[in-house]
């Protein structure tokens, strides 16, 4: 678990850590869904990713999805190709 606040501190490799296609746009719906939560019903996920030292998880609220990235609260950004699963 790590506090959204760290995140900014963390390095991004480039790749994406999921290799399907299908696995891909899953993570996208998955994302919009949550935005979804999180503006109508101010609803926290827990999100897991995957930056240059292992696995992390975060309970937060998404503000945001373009197609490169989330965005959390104070302008936290995840790339959108490390993150894993979203619940």
């Amino acid at each position: 678990m790590i506090e959204k606040e760290q995140i900014k501190f963390l390095k991004f490799p480039k790749e994406d850590v999921l290799n399907k296609r299908k696995d891909q746009i899953d993570r996208f719906l998955e994302l919009q869904r949550a935005l979804s939560l999180g503006n109508l019903e101010h609803q926290k996920v827990k999100i897991v990713f995957v930056d240059d030292s292992g696995f992390k998880k975060v309970e937060t609220t998404i503000w945001g999805i373009t197609d490169k990235e989330v965005i959390l609260k104070q302008s936290t950004i995840i790339p959108l190709e490390r993150i894993i699963s979203i619940s």
